[in-house]
């Protein structure tokens, strides 16, 4: 879309005050990929936020995956006298201040301020845990019966049955660290470190068509995790109301 059609059709939004409504054409008067060439070759900023982004969602899970589900297992098959207290701690970690929690380890102006709560996250847990809470007990005891060790059973047994929740997880762990926006606002001040969810809403005349097209590829990955694993997350967030 060339530069004169988007100014046309986005002109109410910049001059407060018209009586105009904001209009847009499904298909473009003028087709033109200036503006991708543009973004992807001559703005470097983008590659920068765009792999700030990558990294903070990419660690995050991959750390949520090594805590939450050895986390959520524990909880969910092993019967002991303080596994109540150790749920209400998960509980009680969801209320304390992160600021004051990073400002002390010194990861404040950091992507690890977003990394390590992320990590540390209880809701990835609690997911997990109620998919493994529905392994029969049957199952697990006819494992140790049969002389396997609980690394196997957990290997063999949990990851394989408790698999769609573990999905599930990534799934809504990348929609939400790829799109955070309030812990970036308050834990970041170093313009290097910017996220693609801060990077998007430096709108202007000037730099509309590469911020609309900077828009398209930062949706792309959401709208085809969330097409491919559609079940997955209905099956998340049942989990999640269940469970309430």
């Amino acid at each position: 879309m060339g530069k004169y059609e988007i100014y046309k059709n986005l002109e109410p939004m910049f001059n407060v005050g018209t009586e105009k409504f904001i209009s847009w054409s499904i298909f473009p008067k003028n087709l033109s990929i200036q503006a991708y060439v543009e973004l992807l070759l001559d703005t470097p900023e983008f590659f920068l936020v765009f792999w700030n982004s990558t990294k903070i969602v990419f660690i995050t899970i991959f750390g949520q995956l090594i805590v939450s589900v050895p986390a959520a297992w524990g909880l969910s098959i092993y019967q002991y006298k303080i596994k109540n207290l150790i749920l209400a701690i998960y509980i009680v970690l969801i209320m304390i201040p992160q600021y004051l929690i990073l400002n002390k380890f010194a990861l404040l102006d950091s992507l690890w301020a977003i990394i390590v709560p992320g990590i540390f996250s209880t809701l990835p847990v609690f997911i997990i845990y109620t998919f493994f809470s529905k392994i029969p007990k049957t199952v697990i005891e006819a494992a140790r019966v049969d002389g396997a060790n609980e690394l196997q059973i957990f290997l063999k047994i949990g990851i394989p049955l408790g698999y769609p929740g573990i999905v599930a997880t990534i799934l809504l762990s990348f929609i939400e660290y790829w799109n955070v926006i309030e812990q970036p606002l308050i834990f970041l001040r170093n313009q290097k470190l910017t996220t693609l969810t801060l990077y998007l809403p430096n709108i202007s005349l000037d730099n509309i068509r590469v911020t609309l097209v900077a828009s398209v590829i930062t949706l792309v990955p959401s709208v085809i995790l969330f097409v491919v694993g559609q079940s997955y997350l209905e099956n998340g967030i049942a989990s999640i109301v269940i469970k309430e």
